[in-house]
């Protein structure tokens, strides 16, 4: 038996109190953190998988992080394209002004002045910035073959080839179009900013003819005068056989130069008959060409990179297209502005600023696509670190009441042995006093 106040009872004691204090401070440590796991000494395993569930979340929460960012320069994006369509609309509604004889060459003046600080506006929305880059620029697209520009007409009938006669020209739906050999045909075009006309006499003349004229109006070999006539169009930039959407045969007419120099920005072809009447029904299926293959040049891929996961690879490519002014064909190279100057040359433009639109509302719509994709990620990213949360928590996550239940008790027991201790060395003091 050990006697009162001796050394193996004092040691007995101080064991005790620093078992309850390292007991204490582990459940202190636990209250503090939020986790009973707080070091691989406390659980090496489960330290490991919580650690590992950690790293997991902060890559999730980092990965939503880009996905908020990218959808906030997507946002600028198309801010500057939903601005240049405004733009385009009511550079349109002067084009058309512009096209009524009603007009002086004094009020189209004016109306040109007026669109020539639209176009540089265009421009200057191309340039916009997020964190000093310019988005549509075309600095950010992906990558492009060369490409020939084509232009399809799905208004005429399936039969109708190059060679079939103006006045044998025929709708859809099979019935004759309508052209007479005493009635007039208008062909307007505008390449590289300048506008070029040519009228002449139906007669005999076949759809071939309409462009073979168009190259002698003095914008030099703009048109290749062979035209397609089945449900092939032609390569697009993707470099995948494009055909027409109903897989019907359609005539296709494409520019004489492939790329960007051969662009043909747009062009009308209207009919008159002889008593210089618009034969309306008539134009609207003979002058339905639009683009089908845009002009492109060989390119590399400058798209965006947008780490929208977790893991390397998880992420989006984004190009975003060129929305200047010259790129949508309303300035040339040289500097000249889209004319509104006569009658023909409005009517012209209104061909061109109907491309440009078309232009701007396809870029529009890939990027409202990619915008609604990056919210149903952000929306998975918030999901999955949730739940991942949630797990983490109940892998190495501290019962509070627990905690403080076993802290308090501890330091009661810590007290108490502080108390025997100290009555301990009283004892054993008084001891040897005895003795001396």
């Amino acid at each position: 038996m050990a006697t009162i106040g001796s050394y193996a009872q004092q040691l007995s004691l101080l064991n005790q109190l620093n078992m309850r204090y390292s007991s204490a401070m582990k459940h202190a440590t636990a209250i503090a953190t939020g986790n009973k796991v707080n070091s691989a000494a406390d659980d090496a395993s489960t330290y490991s998988i919580g650690k590992s569930m950690g790293v997991r979340i902060g890559s999730l929460e980092q990965a939503d992080a880009n996905t908020q960012t990218s959808s906030s320069m997507l946002k600028v994006a198309d801010g500057a394209m939903s601005n240049t369509l405004d733009i385009l609309t009511t550079m349109k509604e002067k084009a058309l002004a512009a096209a009524n004889s009603t007009a002086r060459d004094s009020d189209r003046a004016n109306i040109q002045k007026e669109l020539n600080q639209y176009i540089d506006q265009i421009t200057d929305n191309s340039l916009v910035e997020y964190n000093g880059m310019a988005l549509m620029n075309g600095s950010n697209n992906y990558a492009t073959q060369l490409t020939t520009q084509a232009y399809t007409n799905t208004s005429l009938g399936t039969e109708v080839t190059g060679s079939t006669k103006l006045t044998d020209l025929t709708r859809r739906a099979g019935d004759n179009l309508g052209i007479a050999s005493t009635d007039t045909i208008n062909v307007s075009y505008v390449k590289d900013g300048k506008t070029y006309h040519t009228s002449y006499t139906a007669g005999d003349t076949t759809l071939e003819d309409i462009f073979k004229n168009a190259n002698n109006a003095g914008g030099g070999n703009v048109f290749d005068t062979t035209l397609g006539t089945t449900k092939e169009i032609g390569t697009n930039s993707s470099g995948n056989l494009q055909e027409t959407v109903d897989g019907k045969n359609a005539i296709t007419v494409k520019a004489a130069e492939a790329g960007k120099a051969g662009e043909i920005s747009g062009f009308t072809i209207s009919v008159t008959d002889a008593s210089g009447n618009e034969k309306k029904a008539v134009n609207n299926v003979l002058s339905d060409f639009t683009e089908s293959i845009g002009a492109a040049e060989n390119r590399a891929d400058n798209s965006l990179t947008l780490q929208v996961g977790a893991d390397a690879n998880q992420s989006i490519q984004a190009g975003l297209g060129n929305i200047s002014a010259r790129a949508l064909g309303l300035i040339g190279s040289d500097g000249s502005y889209l004319s509104v100057g006569t009658v023909q040359d409005a009517s012209a433009a209104i061909s061109v600023i109907d491309n440009a639109i078309n232009k701007v509302l396809e870029q529009s719509t890939n990027v409202g696509a990619l915008s609604s994709r990056l919210e149903y990620t952000h929306s998975n990213l918030v999901t999955q670190g949730e739940n991942l949360t949630a797990a983490q928590t109940t892998l190495i996550g501290a019962d509070i009441a627990k905690e403080l239940t076993q802290f308090t008790s501890d330091n009661i027991l810590m007290q108490a042995s502080q108390a025997m201790l100290a009555q301990s060395y009283q004892n054993s003091s008084w001891f040897l006093n005895l003795l001396g």
